[in-house]
């Protein structure tokens, strides 16, 4: 897993600002790795998780900061997580239930149930589309190999535990890696465009000029222009 150059970080920021978070996830990976969008699509979910912890912790601090509102009455409860300690192997490609074969869900599958708006429907049709033998799986199947998918790819799925300190209120909220990242790759792309602009105004240097100077040194030019 390699760090994003801040020339990278920009390029993809700006092909990836349209895209759709399932895409936007798989292009970050991409810029990082030596495997293209195409072929990312078809790792398992929890596998693609995990490099989007790796690559959190490699561009930026890899602390996950955020907040969720609470399920009983809506207060504001931070919740704080280093993403390297965001681990699990996947165990296997296939699950077992009832004498019908299951592949591990991946993106690729994922995107083939967004149409679907009801919960329960999209999750049927997730395992229909995973399934590699047996009868057409039903209700029964369902919740038996969700709980066998969660063993076999523990990520695919990060849930994090809360508690509401205003009323006592105990609940789970599910993990946006992706989310995180690309908030991160925003904030930063804006930034640099934003620094791009005051130094190249300021001393006439090209963008590729000014994105080659450490983070130390564009400070200071920026301090002197300030000051």
């Amino acid at each position: 897993m390699r760090a994003l150059s801040n020339s990278a970080i920009l390029e993809v920021w700006e092909w990836a600002i349209h895209l759709h978070p399932l895409d936007r996830n798989l292009l970050l990976l991409s810029e990082a790795l030596p495997e293209s969008p195409n072929v990312l699509a078809d790792w398992p979910l929890g596998r693609l998780n995990g490099a989007l912890a790796q690559l959190f912790s490699s561009c930026f601090d890899g602390c996950l900061e955020g907040w969720a509102a609470c399920s009983r009455c809506g207060e504001k409860v931070e919740l704080q997580l280093d993403s390297r300690e965001i681990t699990g192997e996947t165990v296997g490609d296939r699950v077992f239930v009832n004498g019908r074969t299951f592949r591990l869900p991946t993106t690729r599958d994922l995107a083939r149930t967004l149409a679907e708006p009801d919960p329960g429907r999209a999750a049927m049709r997730l395992l229909e589309i995973c399934q590699e033998e047996g009868d057409a799986p039903g209700e029964a199947e369902l919740e038996a190999a969700g709980e066998k998918m969660s063993h076999a790819d523990p990520l695919a799925e990060i849930r994090l535990g809360l508690h509401c300190p205003a009323c006592s209120n105990a609940w789970e909220e599910t993990l946006d890696l992706g989310g995180f990242v690309w908030s991160k790759v925003e904030r930063r792309a804006k930034r640099l465009l934003r620094e791009v602009h005051a130094l190249g105004s300021a001393y006439g240097w090209s963008e590729k000029a000014i994105l080659s100077l450490s983070e130390a040194r564009r400070s200071f030019y920026l301090e002197m222009i300030e000051a």
